[in-house]
């Protein structure tokens, strides 16, 4: 398995899943276009598209850092169009940007309610859609987002409509690519995390440090992302797979190597379904998933 020489475009990845993700791939040698708004610091967020790119160089790989605003038709199309240009073509599409906010109908603001859709469903939608043209090429082209399992209930919808809305805008791409691209042998994937993953959007938005310590590590997404790029993409699509599920079933028997604090439970994230079940050992705190911790944050 490598790849080496394979070039990636990863939305959002100048930090997180998608920046480990990139890393990941940058081991191999691998090349890979970054993707992000972030081109200055932020003082809430960590990294930058330059920061990442120069992360990725250490790591063995090729960077290529550009500002792309993934709701910007244009800024779209000439991020890909360099990122061919630069190194050659496109093996790899990772739709990992995303926006979030956990509120119920009532208490959405509607700028945030198409700042989500914009990004997450939408975004996915147009970077897959140009991404084609460069995929077609390739000897095993993927599509891959990060987005959930399309578990149609209620209990994922009640609490925050618009964003599942979103995450699940981009998994009916994912539903809908695959059979469109089944014939071009252009594989179209969703990934999505068991636990919370150390991210700066659960330390911000979500759960702060008590959730940070009940997570994985983004490295957890990065190595099932890997497997799956190295998956024969005409017979391995459609598929919405759950990271440690996926990787037991690789042949991945630990997973504690993943843990941000082994003595605290691991809470779930949202939209888990209860199939397929955790690997043997992995025990969730279904009862601490990050809505009632947010919850219990606000009370505070």
């Amino acid at each position: 398995m490598s790849l080496k020489g394979k070039t990636l475009f990863i939305t959002g990845a100048s930090r997180g899943i998608g920046l480990a993700i990139a890393l990941r791939a940058a081991r191999d040698g691998a090349n890979i276009a970054v993707a992000a708004k972030t081109a200055e610091p932020h003082p809430k967020l960590p990294g930058t598209i330059h920061t990442a790119a120069a992360e990725i160089e250490r790591a063995g790989g090729k960077a290529l850092p550009l500002t792309v605003d993934v709701r910007d038709e244009e800024q779209v199309k000439a991020a890909l169009a360099r990122t061919a240009e630069t190194f050659g073509g496109i093996d790899i599409v990772v739709n990992n940007a995303s926006a979030v906010q956990v509120t119920n109908v009532e208490h959405t603001d509607m700028k945030r309610y198409d700042l989500m859709n914009g990004i997450n469903a939408r975004g996915t939608f147009m970077v897959s859609k140009f991404a084609i043209p460069y995929l077609e090429k390739a000897s095993n082209p993927h599509i891959l987002m990060n987005s959930p399992p399309l578990d149609m209930k209620e209990k994922w919808f009640a609490p925050h409509t618009a964003y599942t809305m979103a995450k699940f805008g981009m998994s009916m791409v994912v539903l809908g690519l695959s059979g469109e691209l089944r014939p071009k042998g252009i594989a179209v994937n969703a990934l999505w995390p068991r636990a919370t993953i150390a991210t700066s959007a659960i330390q911000n938005l979500l759960g702060g440090d008590q959730v940070m310590r009940m997570s994985r590590t983004p490295e957890i997404m990065a190595d099932a992302a890997y497997a799956i790029f190295n998956k024969k993409a005409a017979d391995f699509t459609g598929q919405f797979l759950i990271d440690d599920s996926f990787l037991y079933g690789e042949g991945v028997r630990d997973f504690e190597k993943y843990r941000v604090d082994p003595a605290m439970p691991l809470a779930e994230v949202f939209f888990t379904p209860d199939e397929p079940p955790p690997p043997p050992g992995v025990v969730i705190d279904a009862r601490r998933d990050i809505r009632d911790l947010e919850a219990s944050r606000a009370k505070s």
